[in-house]
């Protein structure tokens, strides 16, 4: 329960499939909103795998574990934390061993509530309960062939896979999970974001209107940003037809600009 009188954080989801570049567009999320002084937390996903059993563990050892798969995921500990921090209390957040596949016991991040918490990962919209705590959803809209150069990029390099593991984990989980879960969550995003961080456009519309509700009183819910009211005062309108943004009215349905 919401204390009386609490200023309410404001939520931001921001989804995409992996190696889309959403960690890149919540950094460049925090830098320019930390610039208006407001104070940002970032909370992701990946925190909250859970612990996998002996026989999950060999699996997973052996690249047969579905980890985009959405049962992977403790979200029921996930809307705890959120929960926790929208009535003003701190939390703590689990630290995942991505070696041994399960959370350390004794070793947590301790967070306290912040002016705008910002939440990412692959399948933050398809909880209905968590998509519905979220003030604005945007999706990271990234070519699927970018996406799989960067995978094999990232997990050649930092993990020492084999470009034949990496390609038979992307086939036969990653590409599966990102058709069947991932990509139709899309539907929810009030902002698709085409190219990632390098959209700077998009990040510049989103960031100044974050920054013009933040500056509103905040002792109540928010509704998320109405882009359509803002797009109809003709601010950056043709920028956005050039960056390709894509802005959605808060039923979902995608306008393409």
């Amino acid at each position: 329960m919401v204390n009386k009188g609490i200023v309410l954080p404001f939520f931001i989801g921001v989804a995409g499939g992996t190696a889309s570049g959403k960690s890149s567009v919540c950094l460049e999320i925090v830098k320019r909103l930390g610039n208006d002084q407001h104070q940002v937390l970032t909370i992701c996903q990946d925190s909250f795998y859970k612990d996998l059993n002996e026989e999950e563990k060999k699996k997973a050892n052996m690249g047969n574990y579905n980890f985009d798969h959405p049962s992977a995921f403790d979200t029921d500990e996930l809307l705890k934390v959120l929960m926790t921090l929208k009535s003003g209390r701190p939390a703590k957040i689990p630290i995942y061993d991505y070696k041994n596949h399960c959370r350390f016991a004794d070793r947590f991040n301790f967070v306290e509530p912040a002016d705008i918490i910002i939440v990412e990962g692959i399948l933050i919209f398809y909880d209905e309960r968590l998509c519905e705590l979220f003030n604005t959803k945007l999706f990271v809209d990234t070519d699927s062939d970018i996406r799989l150069a960067r995978r094999v990029r990232r997990d050649s390099t930092e993990r020492g896979r084999s470009l034949t593991q990496i390609l038979y984990q992307y086939l036969t989980f990653v590409k599966p999970s990102f058709d069947e879960f991932v990509f139709p969550t899309k539907k929810h995003a009030d902002v698709i974001i085409p190219r990632g961080a390098d959209n700077v456009v998009a990040i510049d519309l989103i960031v100044q209107h974050m920054s013009e509700i933040l500056r509103s009183p905040r002792s109540t819910p928010r509704s998320s940003v109405d882009v359509e009211e803002a797009s109809q005062k003709n601010e950056l309108n043709s920028k956005h037809r050039e960056n390709g943004v894509a802005i959605c009215n808060v039923n979902g349905d995608v306008r393409p600009h």
